[in-house]
């Protein structure tokens, strides 16, 4: 097939090439007639201008350009194209044309400058012979066209036919042989096959089709097999997924380690169909296993092994080499030295199989599972305790984290309840203890007016500590409001009101998103210790309280008190109050600006830096 195509292709090839050809030389050979037409023109008109006696300037540019014409003729141009078909008839026509224009061009530049009209006649014959010989060289380029155009009709029909019957034998065929095979096996008889052809491309499909056909026939053998084997081992992944789920779900509401290891326990019983199952918890030197949970585990197992040594025992695996293991219980050797199992040949297990709970790299513990009957792990049950495992491994350490979490909120509200209480009630109880003290030595000297003057600073040094009790315990009663912070400000400045005599004036501007509580609180303090500072130090009659939503959450503090220098570096109580405001701030992310000029106020911005969406808002 591809023979007999570059065949034909090259046949084609030659005849479109060759018809080219001749084209060319017909379209040459035509402009040469028109050409040679000129001249016999130009002859007349050269053969007129001499007659009447043209200028020699004009006759010699006639004769230069008849010239020119016929150099033309004898040398062609290929670019119009134009060139003379020669041979020997049209060579010899031109010499004669040449010779006599050669005659009448010297007769036509001498003195005379005469030509009989007979000259000029026979001349133009001349001319007119050599046209005759062109147009019968073109005449036989035409005939020659002719035939090889009805050459390439031939052609065509012949690569036609023989193209139709190729590839009806080396495509059609191969095809219907194909086709049948497909209906065949459409029919499910999978034992249809095709005979291969000559063709290697379709030998190629028919080799493929008979492989096809013989895999669909071994798959349909065994299709109700295998349909059985994946519809069991779906289910196996289903069961494996349920129970991860579910172990999942006892272990996120245990509250309690204790919860969470015998909850554990049962679940991983049920699982595995063990006949006990014993929950360790490993130290953090791994130096000895304690029992934290067992499920069906005999008394005496549990109250002897609640405490286990690492390595004396096999339930006590080392954080070396702690894996997977499946443990066959048999009498101990007489020799010794190897780890015992008499609690469990006691209680009739015949297997231990024993899992870490490995937490990352570190060993949090293992669960021990005992059979009563010769027990082998395939690695789908290893891979799903292994995975129980890590899912018991990463519910002790999130215990662990909140437990550490209480611990370090607690920790962190002693700090500030102590931070406080040294910062107010401490120095003042300092201050009282001095009073006292030049209170003895007035006594002492009898100095009634000095007496006077302690006890006077003894009364507003109680009444000053009587306030700061009272402040704090506005500061650890104040409740933040899960939707809006308004109503706890407004309580909180009704209360400062009342405890300070001064006006207080909230403005609220802007609609923003509701804080979160924990920022709230945080918001309050920071509040309540400015208008602390207020009422210590500022000696103020009014209180401005702006509180601007958006774009981002701004709680301004302004008083008409005396001020003071912020610039100062003096640690004294306001600078106190001030670094507690700013470190309340840091933990929200948020930041304080303070400006204050003497006898001009002071004022204290509270920005946050985004606003922060609480978990209920996003849910709502």
């Amino acid at each position: 097939m591809a023979l007999l195509c570059t065949a034909f292709l090259l046949a084609a090839l030659t005849s479109i090439g060759l018809t080219l050809w001749i084209t060319w030389q017909i379209e040459g050979g035509a402009a040469a007639v028109n050409e040679a037409g000129r001249l016999r023109m130009k002859s007349y008109q050269l053969a007129l201008e001499v007659e009447r006696r043209a200028a020699p300037v004009v006759i010699e540019e006639r004769l230069r350009r008849f010239d020119q014409g016929l150099e033309l003729l004898r040398t062609g141009d290929p670019s119009r194209p134009l060139f003379v078909p020669w041979n020997e008839a049209t060579r010899r026509r031109f010499d004669t044309v040449r010779s006599q224009w050669r005659s009448l061009r010297d007769r036509w530049r001498g003195a005379e400058q005469t030509a009989a009209p007979e000259e000029v006649e026979r001349f133009v014959g001349a001319i007119d012979d050599f046209v005759g010989a062109i147009e019968q060289q073109l005449s036989l380029w035409t005939a020659i066209l002719h035939a090889v155009q009805l050459g390439i009709l031939a052609l065509a029909i012949a690569v036609g036919v023989a193209l139709l019957y190729a590839g009806h034998l080396f495509v059609i065929h191969p095809l219907n042989r194909l086709q049948r095979g497909l209906q065949r096996v459409q029919a499910q008889d999978f034992a249809a096959r095709v005979e291969e052809g000559s063709s290697e491309e379709f030998d190629q499909l028919a080799r493929g089709f008979n492989r096809m056909a013989e895999t669909l026939q071994a798959l349909y053998a065994n299709l109700e097999a295998r349909v059985a084997e994946k519809t069991a081992r779906l289910e196996q992944q289903r069961e494996r997924l349920a129970a991860l789920y579910e172990t999942s779900a006892i272990l996120a509401e245990a509250a309690t380690l204790d919860e969470l290891a015998q909850g554990f326990a049962r679940q991983v019983r049920r699982l595995s169909r063990a006949d006990a199952v014993a929950v360790r918890w490993s130290d953090e030197a791994n130096q000895r296993y304690l029992l934290l949970a067992g499920d069906c585990l005999p008394e005496f197992m549990s109250e002897q092994e609640q405490c286990v040594q690492t390595g004396s025992c096999h339930c006590g695996q080392g954080a070396d080499e702690a894996s997977t293991r499946i443990i066959r219980i048999a009498a101990p050797s007489a020799r010794g030295g190897a780890p015992t199992l008499d609690h469990c040949m006691r209680a009739g297990y015949q297997t231990l199989v024993s899992v870490p709970v490995r937490l990352q790299h570190r060993l949090l513990g293992e669960v021990d599972l005992f059979f009563r009957s010769d027990t082998a792990l395939g690695e789908d049950e290893r891979s799903l305790l292994e995975a129980l495992a890590a899912h018991l491994a990463g519910a002790m350490e999130g215990l662990r984290a909140e437990a550490l979490g209480k611990e370090a909120a607690v920790a962190q509200e002693r700090s500030l309840l102590a931070q406080e209480l040294h910062d107010s009630i401490a120095q003042s109880l300092a201050f009282l203890k001095i009073q006292v003290q030049l209170l003895r030595e007035a006594l002492r000297r009898a100095d009634h007016d000095g007496v006077e003057r302690v006890l006077g600073e003894l009364d507003a040094g109680v009444r000053e500590s009587y306030n700061d009790v009272r402040e704090l315990l506005l500061h650890f009663r104040t409740r933040a409001s899960g939707e809006d912070i308004e109503p706890a400000l407004r309580t909180t400045l009704q209360k400062f009101e009342l405890q300070s005599g001064m006006r207080v004036h909230l403005s609220m501007h802007g609609h923003g998103l509701p804080l979160d509580p924990d920022v709230q609180i945080q918001v309050l303090h920071v509040v309540q210790e400015a208008l602390s500072n207020v009422r210590k130090h500022a000696r103020a009659r009014e209180v401005w309280v702006d509180v601007q939503q958006t774009p981002v959450w701004r709680f301004e503090v302004r008083d008409d008190g005396v001020g003071f220098d912020v610039a100062a570096e003096s640690p004294d109580e306001t600078h106190v109050g001030l670094r507690i405001m700013r470190e309340r701030a840091a933990r929200i992310g948020a930041t304080v600006d303070v400006h204050s000029q003497c006898g001009r106020g002071t004022c204290v911005t509270l920005t946050l830096p985004s606003p922060v969406v609480p978990a209920e808002s996003l849910a709502a």
